[in-house]
């Protein structure tokens, strides 16, 4: 079965290589959809420029395919609303050394 909760997990894989920290303590992630086999990801990067904007896409893709029961994966990179680091948890905050 296909929840939210191990759509996290497996997104903990995926690493903003310009910072060395994972996109959910990042904040990065916004909303996860599931419609039978097919998940679709919103999220954001930390700047609209970001050089691993289709990196960290890919990376977010590939980390869904590999749960059973996912057919399909869509990334929907947005900017809206803007990335902050008052999105990041304890452990992003720690790991970035912001505080």
């Amino acid at each position: 079965m296909i929840d939210e909760a191990s759509i996290r997990e497996a997104l903990h894989q995926v690493v903003d290589p310009e910072i060395d920290c994972n996109i959910v303590d990042l904040g990065l992630v916004y909303g996860i959809a599931i419609s039978d086999a097919k998940v679709t990801v919103t999220m954001t990067l930390t700047t609209p420029g970001c050089p691993m904007h289709e990196s960290i896409a890919w990376g977010v893709r590939c980390a869904v395919l590999n749960l059973e029961g996912v057919e399909d994966v869509e990334v929907n990179v947005v900017w809206d609303p803007p990335w902050t680091t008052d999105l990041m948890t304890s452990y992003g905050r720690e790991r970035t050394g912001v505080l």
